[in-house]
């Protein structure tokens, strides 16, 4: 299955803005994305996908190559759709410009997870969630799934509720291998009213009938939203836990 991997990279992130251009020990956090990226063997291609000529140049000075996209765009995937419209492929990775810890062997399970299930349009991770600071926390999502391994429903409450058996609550990693034809389609429809709710792109895949297939993965993820998660990645960098040296 020949597929691109397009890290949607907006300046304009209404919690921390620029965070894409921050650095942690002389590094931007897009740099880190896409060198991660770079570890997957089953793509072809990076692409980052920007609204802003900064962003642009960056990426370009350290070898990556970047396409301006419109600054209109609701989501990460609305902005992974204007790229893909103009490759020949058969799969996207969208791999958001603020998942620094994102691993290469996890696109590739999401590839062939997608492209060994003809049923499913998109394909996305998730993790076992113990903390219950992290469970409460509306800036984790949490994901429940069906017997069958495709989701249910995403939000920012601590979803399942636990009235009487424990159930391990589950995080999503906002990372997803679409088909291509799915994404476009994903693209073309209006946001859904779940999805403006509670601000999940994902939601809109489900609204209008979409088959999403959960990857169990474990390890750990930041996704850089805030100053906190920003200084928890300089820690981990600070201890040797992240590479540092400014190849790609």
């Amino acid at each position: 299955m020949r597929t691109v991997a397009v890290i949607p990279a907006r300046f304009g992130s209404e919690r921390l803005p620029g965070k894409v251009l921050r650095e942690v020990a002389g590094v931007p956090l897009i740099q880190y994305v896409y060198r991660a990226v770079k570890g997957s063997r089953g793509i072809e291609r990076i692409i980052v996908a920007t609204d802003d000529e900064r962003v642009k140049r960056m990426v370009e000075s350290f070898g990556g190559e970047a396409v301006m996209t419109s600054p209109d765009h609701a989501s990460g995937s609305d902005r992974c759709a204007e790229v893909a419209s103009s490759l020949d492929c058969d799969a996207i990775l969208n791999v958001q410009g603020d998942e620094p810890l994102v691993r290469g062997d996890l696109l590739d399970t999401l590839i062939m997870a997608l492209s060994g299930d003809g049923a499913a349009h998109a394909a996305t991770p998730f993790v076992s969630l113990e903390n219950a600071a992290d469970v409460e926390d509306p800036n984790v999502v949490k994901a429940v799934s069906g017997l069958g391994g495709y989701a249910l429903y995403f939000s920012r409450s601590p979803i399942p509720y636990l009235r009487e058996k424990a159930v391990i609550h589950r995080k999503h990693i906002g990372v997803y291998c679409y088909r291509t034809a799915a994404l476009l389609k994903f693209a073309s429809l209006p946001p859904s009213p779940l999805e403006q709710a509670e601000k999940l792109e994902q939601l809109r895949m489900l609204e209008n009938g979409f088959n999403i297939r959960m990857v169990e993965w474990s390890g750990q993820f930041i996704g850089i939203d805030t100053e906190e998660d920003l200084e928890r990645f300089r820690e981990m960098v600070e201890r040797g836990e992240v590479r540092i040296t400014n190849d790609q």
